[in-house]
């Protein structure tokens, strides 16, 4: 290969991968496109690839169409040749990081976070290559650290670098605590950089202190400063707040053609736009042309959320599952059309949510039904319910996870 071939690569290929990123100041974003170029041609004079990760902390069971932007971002660097490793988090999800946050966050226990990871490797394979995939937890490496280590660790930040962080500033403006070992997380997530002797690291945009901070625990180990490539956080089917387990407006990896499929067509049109550009794989000239259909008004709403669910759900089940979501999809949804397993139920209206699921069969206790509605997984005519509080004060057809449907009639 010629030289001006190498370098026509190098700028495809820095082209590629910064495409998408986020950083909220121009001039970090041209340094790290510029330390991108340099390691990718430190690369190809070593002929070696490039070592590229992010993590996960295990803080629920499944991971989301959140994300999947860093994940496709990780198939790319793959694509290309690079060396690609997913860390979960199960020391770091211990902590619990507050970087998205205004307020602290419970730790969880060692036992919580491992039950928690045990699908995440495979989650991770519905977007990148189980071949070619490193899946790695940082309690292998963080528990192992003394604390004369931490303490080396924490030499060098001083606590004015942390407090300048919005989230830190909004919580001591309110007169709220911020506990010592929300410092920690940090440290210990800079670490898993310096261990891995990363080239790069792959974030939301709330992580980007935490990655610079680890590029510099790099150079205080006398590792090359890793590039941090960040990008958008993915707003939930709610509309308002990120997409996440715990807020009940996340659509799983795994979750169930006919789940996924309902969900994307939950959402306003908004945030169908804003999905399109994050969790599609289709290309910007398309994303672009979808966009302009659905403004000018040439797509309906309703069409163009069809095809990004369609699009979706054969992403992660293949083209046959999503031909029959949408087909289930349409006939309950739109046609009416009872379907073959619905359950008549009579019950004495009106009646809170939590107690309709118990008193139809659909959950075996309160607490089940709770977690039903937290999980995103009941529909009230139609209407994803999230809250406990919803009362059921007529007849309604009610939809529990893909397949099981209640009518409710009263008494």
């Amino acid at each position: 290969m010629t030289k001006e071939e190498n370098y026509q690569g190098i700028e495809n290929q820095l082209d590629l991968l910064i495409l998408g990123s986020e950083f909220g100041d121009d001039q970090l974003k041209s340094a790290m496109r510029e330390r991108l170029r340099l390691r990718l041609e430190q690369a190809a004079e070593e002929h070696r690839p490039l070592r590229v990760y992010t993590g996960y902390d295990p803080s629920a069971p499944d991971l989301h169409l959140g994300h999947s932007i860093t994940l496709r971002k990780l198939r790319q660097f793959q694509d290309l040749g690079h060396d690609v490793t997913v860390v979960v988090g199960t020391m770091t999800a211990t902590i619990g990081d507050t970087s998205d946050r205004a307020s602290g966050r419970p730790r969880k226990t060692a036992a919580e976070t491992a039950a928690a990871a045990q699908g995440y490797g495979e989650q991770c394979f519905t977007i990148l290559d189980r071949e070619r995939t490193r899946v790695v937890a940082n309690g292998d490496w963080l528990s192992e650290l003394t604390l004369t280590d931490v303490l080396g660790l924490a030499s060098n930040f001083t606590v004015q670098q942390f407090l300048v962080r919005d989230n830190y500033r909004l919580r001591i403006d309110r007169g709220e605590p911020i506990a010592l070992h929300e410092f920690f997380y940090t440290l210990l997530q800079g670490f898993d950089a310096v261990h891995l002797e990363a080239d790069v690291q792959l974030g939301a945009t709330e992580q980007l202190f935490n990655i610079l901070a680890g590029a510099k625990l790099q150079e205080a180990f006398g590792q090359p400063p890793c590039v941090a490539l960040t990008f958008p956080i993915l707003v939930g089917t709610d509309g308002i707040e990120r997409m996440s387990k715990s807020r009940g407006n996340y659509i799983g990896l795994t979750e169930a053609p006919n789940e996924q499929f309902g969900k994307v067509m939950s959402v306003s049109d908004e945030t169908m736009i804003q999905w399109v550009n994050l969790v599609t794989d289709w290309s910007h000239d398309d994303v672009v042309a979808f966009r302009r259909q659905v403004q000018s008004g040439e797509l309906h709403p309703m069409q163009a959320k069809k095809q990004l669910a369609h699009h979706l759900v054969s992403l992660y089940h293949g083209v046959r599952a999503a031909d029959e979501a949408q087909a289930a999809f349409e006939n309950t949804h739109q046609r009416g059309l009872r379907p073959d397993n619905l359950v008549e139920v009579i019950v004495a209206l009106p009646l809170g949510i939590v107690d309709a699921l118990v008193q139809i069969g659909a959950a075996t206790s309160k607490s089940a039904a709770r977690r039903l509605l937290l999980g995103g997984a009941v529909e009230v005519n139609g209407v994803q319910i999230n809250s406990d509080d919803e009362i059921i004060d007529s007849p309604s057809l009610i939809k529990v996870g893909p397949r099981r449907f209640y009518r409710i009639a009263e008494s």
